[in-house]
């Protein structure tokens, strides 16, 4: 049986034919050693074809189609033309080699030309890859590879490319920082205490807060100097004036020693940092919350933006996280208790990164892994529709998160929860109402905005007949022409109502007659110039 190869490079597609396999066999050694030399693999393999690609473009939508194992026009148009016939209700003498199981998979379907890859396919490949460059003779030094750089360069931006605003990267970057901040806040909060207890030991115990603590180490400074007037700012601190007057009286009764003035300048300077620390901590919050209502608003709103931000950064990225199934999605995070479990044979874990929602600690010990499980099925639910959902809403997170609540019910008091295609019927139709109240409103703000405009050009014209003469001297010749002609007009029209013919009825009268001179001038123009051009 012939076997032919499929090359997909980046200048164009090449089509081989293997000759002489018997020599060799189908042992991948021999072909490896023959791959080197050329003189051996030119004997074995002969280019046949090369279709080579029109534009950039089109060899990037040819690679993304590859890379998919999708079959284009060009590339069937390209096997039909140069491989040979196969008749209906007969077997096919020769075979395709294609790199890509998927492709092999979709040509056959389609055109059904029996195609193969294996590892004695794989190594002819790379030996076409290997001279490539010296089966064509048209290729210029140099140009193969200025192709596969900019191949490479167009395919891997079209892969980065995605929505700015759908970004998950900057959500599993955000709630990285967020761990790692929580760690060193806390770390460096313990060394505050430890550091200003040398010498105010009693404050540990009135202000557990760690953020609190700073401030009102930054603000005593020296225990010395406390006095009734440091109780209204430390109660602004504390929230609290029997806490402040607490303090003042165990700093004028402490066992602590004294401090340099250096050494208590160093203490306020970490303090200091320690708090801007924290204040940065709850921004990087701020943001992560907003971040999660942009790219998954229903999975936020169904378990909350740090856990499900959590469930995308181990995930991945939102999309990995989607395609997986909700029994990988429970135990996301549990992964050494799950591989220990199946090693010695032991429980495997009901949850893992899931434990940290709200619903799992109310449900009892006996219901810990049934709501983990129902909940897990939920998430998934709610990160598919928020990965490949073009709009995004909170909709189906919130019923998602009723349908929890009422299962959270059921197992403490056995109300009937309500089934979850009335529920989807539900969502999808106040989703469907939402997008026609859209809808609505766009044509009202349009004709609020047309009446605005009439409206500015009624009080506009209501300003320039006010103002008369004032007005008019602000604008152009041709319009205070054009003005004085309305207002002669009108005023004679109420003379001839009123009293019959006055004086400026002449004036009237004169420019009518001027109008119509000019317009006899011009029909006599006209009627000179159509027998000019029939001459």
């Amino acid at each position: 049986m012939a076997l032919y190869l499929l090359f997909e490079s980046s200048s164009g597609y090449a089509l081989f034919h293997a000759q002489g396999l018997d020599e060799i066999g189908q042992n991948t050694e021999a072909v490896r050693n023959s791959v080197a030399d050329l003189n051996r693999f030119g004997k074995v393999v002969q280019l046949t074809a090369f279709q080579p690609f029109e534009s950039a473009i089109d060899g990037l939508n040819q690679c993304n189609s590859v890379s998919e194992g999708l079959m284009t026009d060009e590339l069937r148009s390209f096997l039909e033309l140069n491989l040979p016939k196969v008749k209906e209700g007969k077997k096919s003498k020769f075979s395709l080699g294609v790199a890509e199981p998927k492709l092999g998979s979709h040509i056959s379907e389609t055109t059904k030309i029996p195609c193969q890859s294996g590892e004695f396919v794989l190594e002819l490949l790379r030996g076409v890859r290997l001279h490539f460059d010296k089966f064509i003779k048209d290729l210029k030094s140099g140009d193969l590879e200025k192709a596969q750089l900019g191949l490479a360069h167009s395919y891997s931006r079209a892969k980065v490319k995605f929505n700015v605003n759908r970004v998950d990267n900057m959500v599993i970057q955000a709630i990285f920082l967020l761990d790692t901040l929580d760690k060193d806040i806390n770390s460096f909060s313990m060394r505050v205490r430890e550091w200003y207890s040398w010498h105010f030991p009693e404050l540990v115990k009135i202000v557990n807060d760690n953020y609190l603590y700073a401030r009102v180490a930054k603000l005593i400074e020296d225990k010395s100097k406390l006095s009734e007037e440091h109780v209204p700012a430390l109660t602004e601190i504390l929230g609290d004036e029997d806490k402040a007057k607490e303090v003042v009286e165990a700093g004028k009764a402490s066992m602590g020693q004294d401090l340099t003035p250096v050494d208590l300048i160093n203490v306020q300077l970490f303090a200091q940092r320690v708090m801007d620390l924290a204040e940065y901590r709850k921004n990087l919050y701020d943001y992560l919350v907003t971040k999660m209502n942009d790219i998954a608003p229903n999975l936020a709103s169904l378990i909350g933006e740090v856990v499900g931000a959590r469930l995308i950064s181990h995930a991945g990225s939102l999309t990995n996280l989607a395609k997986c199934p909700s029994s990988t999605l429970q135990i996301l995070g549990a992964e050494k208790a799950l591989f220990r479990a199946l090693k010695t044979r032991g429980n495997t874990p009901k949850y893992g990164l899931i434990f940290h929602s709200s619903f799992i600690g109310r449900a009892s010990s006996k219901n810990k892994g049934r709501m983990a499980r129902y909940l897990a099925n939920k998430c998934s639910i709610a990160s598919r529709i928020d990965c490949f959902s073009e709009r995004g809403s909170t909709v189906f997170g919130e019923k998602l998160r009723e349908q929890v609540e009422e299962r959270l019910e059921f197992y403490d008091k056995g109300v009937a929860p309500r089934k979850n295609i009335d529920v989807m019927k539900s969502a999808i139709e106040s989703t469907q109402n939402k997008d026609t109240e859209m809808e609505e409103v766009e044509p009202e703000e349009a004709s609020a905005k047309k009446s605005k405009k009439k409206k500015s050009k009624t009080e506009d014209a209501a300003a320039a007949a006010t103002n008369g003469d004032a007005s008019e001297d602000g604008k152009s010749g041709k319009k205070k022409k054009k003005e004085k002609r309305k207002k002669e007009q009108e005023a004679d029209e109420e003379d001839r109502k009123t009293n019959g013919v006055n004086e400026q009825d002449g004036t009237a009268k004169k420019k009518k007659k001027k109008s119509k001179d000019e317009a006899d001038t011009n029909e006599t123009t006209k009627k000179k110039k159509k027998k000019k051009s029939q001459e």
